[in-house]
């Protein structure tokens, strides 16, 4: 039997079928990893003077820092606001603000990391992007450095790179974070 025609076999069971295909893509894409198939790769940013490195599935898109944010009245400091971003309502969170650092002046350096995260919605206001970065997996520490902000409870490690650490930061573990949920309550 050929994998076309189990494919078909299972039309009729939609959830089977994607089951499958899901299986097909993940086997497929290990294959033409071949031996890079440890390898792990980030989306570098800078918050103040440091550098972190977030899982590229994680973010969906980058953005250049709108030009019209719509502030939200009586929100946290730290939610910059609204942004229609190709007809959708955005939420834009200045990360750094969140961890308690100072409020993010934009600047032309200035990027929106779009977390890939399917019921949170959320643009994280970053000092930088600084692109992709590849990382053999071997490389990963399970311990996370000391960092400038304090962020330790969203940290997944690091990687070091030259004489560089750089902590992994967790988007998907922020925004399901409680903290960032309760961004709406009033405060007590």
């Amino acid at each position: 039997m050929t994998g076309g025609s189990a494919l078909r076999e299972l039309i009729d069971s939609p959830f089977d079928l994607l089951r499958e295909m899901e299986h097909r893509g993940r086997r497929a894409a290990a294959d033409s990893l071949g031996h890079q198939e440890h390898e792990w790769v980030g989306l570098a940013f800078r918050l103040e003077q440091q550098v972190f490195v977030a899982a590229r599935e994680e973010a969906r898109e980058v953005l250049v820092y709108p030009e019209q944010i719509t502030r939200i009245p009586g929100a946290k400091e730290w939610i910059s606001g609204l942004s229609n971003v190709r007809g959708q309502l955005l939420p834009i969170i200045d990360l750094k603000a969140f961890l308690g650092g100072a409020v993010t002046r934009p600047d032309r350096e200035t990027r929106i990391i779009v977390v890939n995260h399917r019921d949170v919605p959320a643009g994280l206001v970053v000092d930088e992007v600084m692109g992709f970065r590849r990382f053999p997996g071997e490389q990963r520490d399970s311990s996370a450095p000391d960092t400038i902000l304090r962020c330790e409870r969203y940290l997944r490690g690091a990687f070091r790179q030259d004489s560089d650490t750089l902590p992994v930061f967790d988007l998907a573990g922020l925004v399901e974070s409680p903290q960032f949920l309760r961004a709406g309550e009033l405060p007590a």
